[in-house]
């Protein structure tokens, strides 16, 4: 049983290390690129609001939360189906 908890834990984190997630704020005018571990691998910002520091920074924000709740999203679906055949009691996934 710890081996194959062991494997699966290796699986797990082979599966989290290929997420990759975009996510964008203001219409677009702001996109993040994060990885499955929560590093940003590009940012892009639209030179419109380059200008107004204030809500740059809005929109940075909003853009970095929702791509790290996309890859929490992502991380939940994968665990769940990699766990869901182990007979598990509901609510432990």
């Amino acid at each position: 049983m710890m081996k194959q908890a062991e494997q699966m834990q290796r699986k797990m984190q082979e599966e989290v290390a290929l997420i990759r997630v975009e996510a964008a704020a203001g219409g677009g005018m702001v996109s993040v690129q994060m990885d499955g571990k929560k590093n940003v691998l590009g940012v892009k910002i639209d030179p419109e609001v380059a200008g107004d520091v204030e809500m740059l920074q809005d929109m940075m924000m909003a853009a970095f939360n929702e791509a790290a709740k996309k890859v929490d999203e992502q991380i939940s679906q994968r665990m769940g189906g990699m766990l869901g055949g182990m007979g598990l009691p509901p609510g432990l996934i």
